[in-house]
C-alpha cells in the first residue's frame, strides 16, 4: 500500500555555463528546488566533491643513492627535504576503469634520470629536472608536466623509482602502508583529493507565480585529475550509493503527485511536442533511418526509451546519439523521461500518439462544424 504525497518542485536538468568553463572550472545551475532543498542538496554535494573523490598520487621516492630524506646530494642545489616537497605536487590523472587488468595496488613508476655534459652547457650550466623527465609511463597523464623537482650542476645518472597509488583525502607519510618497501624508500605525504574548491550559493527562482524556491549554483575547481564535469557527476554517483541503504527501511511506499501546476497549457505543450514525427524535427538522415529502421515514428517513442538502449539498435552510434541527444534539449526533452503522469510508457507510446492524433483531429472537425 502506497501513501500519496504532494508534488516536489524538482529540476530536470542541470545547466553547464559554457562561457565561463574551462578544464579545471565550470558553474553548474540546477533549479528549481522546494524552499530549503537547495543548502540540504548542496552542502551534501560539496561536501562528498571535497572528501570523496579518488585519484592518484605519489606515495613515496626513491632516489639511488640516496638513503635517508635529509642529505643533500652532490651535483643537486635542493636537499632531499625541498625536493620532496616538489614531488608533492605532482598531478598525474588515470580513471581505474571497471576490468579485470584494473588493480588497486600501489605501482611503481621507474626512471632512470641521464643528466650529461652537453645537457649542462645547453642550459648554462644548471639543468631543471621537471616532471615529465621522471615519468615516462604511459598509463598516467602527466597533468602539470613543466613542475620543478630539483635542479642538477654535474653529469649526473640516477634510477629514481616513484610508487603511486590511488586514494582519497590526505594521508600523512605515517599512514600509508607498502608491503615490500626498500630500506632506502622514502613515503611522503599524499593529497588524493582532485577537488581544490567548492562553492555553492543558493537564489531564488520563480515557479508560476511563486517565487520562494531555489535555484542551486556550483562552481567547482579542480586540479586536473579529474574535470569538474566528472567531480559533479562522481559525487551524485556516491550520494545515492550512501542513500541505497536508507530505502530499504519502507514502512509504506511513497508515490508523488506529479500535478503540472501550470493548468493545462502545460499539458497540450507537451503533448504538442511527444506527437511530433521524427521526420518533422530535422535530425540527418543517417540519424532518420536508424529511428525508422527502429520502428520509432514519434517523439513519445522516442524519450521513452533510455540512452543505454538506443546504441542496441542496428547501424546506430555515439554521433547519431549525441545528435539526437542535442535536438531533444533544444525541446527541453530527454532520453528516458518518465511520461506516466500523460499516460504513456514504452509499451504503449505508438498507440496512444496515435489515438492523441485521432481525437485532436475529431476535436478540429467539431470546431469547424460549430462555427
Amino acid at each position: 500500500m502506497s501513501v500519496k504525497y504532494g508534488k516536489f518542485e524538482m529540476p530536470q536538468k542541470i545547466t553547464l555555463d559554457e562561457e565561463s568553463a574551462t578544464p579545471t572550472f565550470a558553474r553548474f545551475i540546477a533549479e528549481p528546488f522546494e524552499r530549503g532543498f537547495g543548502h540540504t542538496v548542496g552542502n551534501s554535494m560539496r561536501r562528498m566533491m571535497l572528501s570523496s573523490l579518488e585519484a592518484v598520487a605519489i606515495i613515496s621516492l626513491r632516489i639511488e643513492g640516496i638513503s635517508h630524506e635529509y642529505m643533500c646530494i652532490e651535483g643537486i642545489l635542493e636537499d632531499m627535504t625541498n625536493i620532496i616537497l616538489n614531488f608533492k605536487g605532482a598531478l598525474l590523472r588515470k580513471l581505474p576503469m571497471d576490468d579485470t587488468a584494473y588493480s588497486r595496488e600501489p605501482r611503481i613508476l621507474t626512471s632512470l634520470l641521464e643528466i650529461t655534459q652537453e645537457d649542462l652547457d645547453k642550459h648554462k650550466g644548471q639543468y631543471h629536472v621537471k616532471l615529465h623527465d621522471v615519468i615516462e609511463d604511459g598509463n598516467f597523464e602527466v597533468v602539470n608536466p613543466n613542475l620543478h623537482l630539483f635542479t642538477v650542476t654535474k653529469p649526473m645518472r640516477r634510477q629514481i623509482d616513484l610508487r603511486v597509488a590511488f586514494g582519497r583525502g590526505y594521508v600523512p607519510s605515517e599512514r600509508h602502508v607498502v608491503r615490500d618497501k626498500t630500506s632506502d624508500e622514502i613515503l611522503i605525504d599524499s593529497a588524493f583529493s582532485p577537488v581544490r574548491l567548492v562553492n555553492y550559493m543558493v537564489e531564488n527562482t520563480r515557479v508560476g507565480q511563486d517565487t520562494d524556491f531555489d535555484k542551486l549554483i556550483f562552481e567547482i575547481t579542480t586540479d586536473g585529475r579529474v574535470t569538474p564535469v566528472e567531480a559533479i557527476s562522481f559525487a551524485s554517483q556516491i550520494c545515492i550509493k550512501h542513500f541505497e541503504v536508507f530505502s530499504k527501511v519502507k514502512a509504506h511506499i511513497l508515490s508523488f503527485d506529479e500535478g503540472l501546476g501550470e493548468g493545462d497549457g502545460d499539458q497540450d505543450e507537451m503533448m504538442e511536442k511527444l506527437g511530433l514525427r521524427i521526420d518533422e524535427i530535422e535530425l540527418s538522415v543517417r540519424s532518420t533511418n536508424c529511428l525508422s529502421g527502429a520502428n520509432i515514428e514519434t517523439i513519445a517513442e522516442l524519450v521513452s526509451i533510455p540512452e543505454r538502449k538506443m546504441l542496441e539498435f542496428r547501424n546506430f552510434g555515439k554521433k547519431s546519439l549525441n545528435e539526437i541527444k542535442a535536438k531533444l534539449h533544444e525541446m527541453n526533452l530527454h532520453l528516458g523521461m518518465d511520461l506516466a503522469r500523460y499516460g504513456i510508457t514504452s509499451d504503449n507510446a505508438k498507440e496512444f500518439i496515435r489515438e492523441y492524433h485521432e481525437e485532436r483531429k475529431g476535436r478540429k472537425e467539431i470546431a469547424k462544424v460549430e462555427e
